[in-house]
């Protein structure tokens, strides 16, 4: 079972192609600003089994990819690791946002490593209204980085992705 704040069937803007989206429940982060307050407690939303959602989503043949977003995914890590392994298996883009960095879910412990691990692209660090951009895609505020996940843990160190006018990811050469 996974707590929801509610899903998308199909987002174009939270990721390349078209995504569902699995907004959690529950977030410790509290940012000002921040689109989704209703998400933040912790007992709020509603509880779903995981087969359900995926009996949604293979209802849908021209999805490109599933974002995970909150909420903070990253607290209920545990609930979601087989949810993302059944992904995997449909070869579907998977786009995860946290207001942790990806240094900080990495110090969190097995689980949430393990979730990011399963992961395509990580979205990381709290929203700051201050830094609040209508221009930038996939993201927020400008301190919010695109991150390749794969390539950051096979090179143990971070590798951004920009994307381009097409909204799809490239890997930034800087």
């Amino acid at each position: 079972m996974i707590r929801l704040y509610g899903t998308v069937n199909d987002s174009i803007v939270d990721g390349p192609g078209l995504r569902y989206v699995v907004f959690t429940q529950g977030c410790p982060h509290h940012c000002k600003g921040c689109h989704n307050p209703n998400s933040h407690d912790l007992l709020g939303g509603y509880l779903v089994d995981m087969k359900d959602l995926l009996l949604e989503i293979d209802k849908n043949s021209l999805l490109d990819g599933i974002t995970i977003s909150g909420g903070e995914p990253f607290i209920q890590a545990k609930n979601l690791i087989s949810f993302i392994k059944e992904i995997k298996k449909r070869h579907l883009h998977i786009m995860i946002y946290s207001g942790y960095t990806f240094e900080e879910i990495m110090s969190l412990g097995k689980d949430e490593r393990e979730l990011l691990s399963l992961c395509d692209t990580l979205v990381d660090g709290r929203f700051i209204q201050s830094q609040r951009s209508l221009s930038l895609r996939y993201k927020g505020s400008l301190n919010q980085r695109i991150i390749n996940v794969s390539l950051s843990l096979q090179k143990r160190k971070i590798i951004l992705q920009d994307v381009n006018e097409y909204g799809e990811f490239i890997i930034n050469k800087s």
